[in-house]
């Protein structure tokens, strides 16, 4: 069993910043890339930023580049999303995952973290 926890959610006035963390524990396992995902109220869930640990390319969404910055440990299977410059519309529920082929196919799922900016 693969489990990932996250870690770092709260509140935070616009402008801040926060920082998101996810550690997998569990059986070992071998990871291509790890991503953050948000889910506002009413929304779906999307992605929010990528980073491949073979080259360490990274792929952030057009709605938060410049202001959060996507970082970790491939080796550990470790993943950290520092997020600057919080707008109210970044409230949502944070989750990261898993892409263990490099297919696009996140295969394991953290419980999230709430994150919380206010106006």
């Amino acid at each position: 069993q693969v489990q990932l926890v996250e870690s770092g959610g709260g509140l935070a006035q616009a402008g801040g910043s926060l920082r998101l963390s996810c550690a997998a524990s569990g059986r070992t396992f071998s990871s291509y890339a790890m991503g953050w995902f948000r889910q506002a109220p009413g929304k779906e869930r999307a992605i929010v930023a990528r980073i491949s640990w073979s080259d360490g390319n990274t792929y952030y969404a057009d709605s938060v580049k410049g202001r959060f910055t996507i970082s970790g440990d491939g080796a550990k299977n470790t993943v950290y999303l520092q997020m600057n410059s919080l707008k109210p519309e970044d409230t949502a529920v944070y989750y990261c995952a898993v892409d263990d082929r490099g297919q696009g196919l996140y295969v394991y799922w953290g419980q999230g973290t709430q994150v919380t900016v206010s106006s």
